[in-house]
């Protein structure tokens, strides 16, 4: 695999971009490696099977899990072990090659208000498809949804390819999405288009974000970017310290992790036509563009969602702890990538035990502590699987 110059910035709040810094790392190793000292073995388990592409997968509290499954169009409850259908207007939701029911989040108040967020493929009521993120209402006892709002909508879409959709709860209160570019060259830098961007909105009222760099836009679309110059966000994790970061597929090469600053250009352009031979962060671009902190170089994992490993020494995750775990689909393996205080990668590892299991998708930190991590490879015969120390 061949070394990939990154350039890395000093790390940053995600409400502001700061100047770059070139410190010339490598892309560390993506092989499977054999525990070393202070590596906890890890367990693995299987949650609940059944499945057909599971794309999200949350805890609602009291051992019960929500799964949005991307081609059936399914919304489920696992308790017990056991996967319940949710009562949900599946039949409205456009599904064409990586476009289905997308991603999930959770409200921190579920526990009062019931609220949850669902990103999904949609028919537009001029006719056309889009993709777009709608609040719910759970009624968990009676396995049941009720549509609140839809929160922002008209993401572009194609053939289905590039749909994105990856949403999280910051701990601010915003709603993140991550979209794609839908594998159209002239989204990712076009400021009046929902893909190939991160947006930041109220999670209630569905209103751009007041501390989003153009807030105050004339444009609509514009009010609610966060960051650009993206190709097809697939991950979302905030870190204890508040910084949010993304996971973003590449074309044959340089799948990314990238540090989020408000307003910031990811240097993402695809033209003409679809030209997916132009590098993924394009410094020859006017302005700034940020660089990946992590890249896979070549050729790509196809990496996906991502989740914090927790910090706590009582976890039990040993050196793993306050990680980076990023799922990967084409690599059929979990890598969990350490990141200093200032963002700097120190290393990644590639535990044995996430490697056969076939393709992975996403990943979500349960309450307890451990990985649940959604297997993707299709016929019905993926699972949920928690992960966590032995001991």
């Amino acid at each position: 695999m061949r070394r990939t110059i990154l350039a890395l910035l000093p790390l940053a709040l995600a409400g502001g971009l700061s100047a770059c810094d070139d410190d010339d790392p490598t892309t560390g190793s993506i092989a499977p490696t054999a525990p070393a000292r202070g590596f906890p073995s890890l367990r693995v388990t299987t949650v609940v099977g059944g499945l057909d592409h599971p794309w999200d997968v949350k805890s609602i509290g009291h051992h019960r899990l929500l799964v949005t499954e991307r081609d059936r169009a399914r919304l489920s409850l696992v308790s017990d072990g056991r996967r319940h259908t949710i009562d949900f207007p599946s039949g409205k939701v456009w599904v064409s090659g990586e476009t289905g029911l997308l991603g999930l989040a959770v409200d921190p108040d579920f526990s009062r208000n019931h609220r949850v967020y669902i990103c999904q493929g949609g028919t537009r009521a001029s006719g056309g498809h889009d993709v777009h993120v709608t609040a719910w209402r759970l009624n968990v006892p009676e396995r049941k949804v009720k549509r609140i709002k839809t929160l922002v909508g008209g993401f572009p879409t194609s053939s289905g390819r590039h749909g994105g959709c990856r949403v999280l709860v910051a701990r601010n209160g915003a709603l993140i999405v991550g979209t794609g570019d839908a594998a159209i060259g002239t989204n990712p830098r076009n400021l009046r288009s929902f893909g190939g961007k991160t947006l930041r909105l109220d999670r209630f009222t569905g209103k751009p974000w007041p501390g989003n760099r153009w807030a105050h836009a004339h444009n609509t679309v514009r009010r609610y970017i966060h960051t650009w110059g993206h190709r097809n966000v697939q991950g979302l994790a905030q870190r204890a310290d508040g910084t949010l970061w993304s996971v973003e597929h590449g074309p044959d090469r340089d799948d990314e992790v990238n540090l989020l600053h408000n307003g910031a250009d990811y240097g993402w352009n695809p033209v003409p036509g679809y030209n997916e031979s132009v590098p993924m962060t394009d410094k020859s671009l006017p302005g700034r563009q940020v660089a990946a902190r992590w890249s896979s170089g070549f050729p790509t994992l196809a990496t996906c969602g991502a989740d914090w490993v927790p910090e706590g020494r009582a976890s039990g995750w040993g050196s793993y702890r306050g990680s980076l775990a990023v799922a990967a689909l084409k690599a059929s393996r979990l890598l969990f990538l350490k990141l200093d205080d200032s963002g700097h990668l120190r290393w990644v590892k590639v535990p044995d035990a996430l490697t056969h299991a076939g393709r992975l998708r996403a990943v979500t930190t349960a309450p307890n502590g451990d990985l649940l991590v959604t297997t993707d490879n299709g016929s019905g015969q993926d699972r949920i699987l928690r992960v966590g120390p032995r001991g």
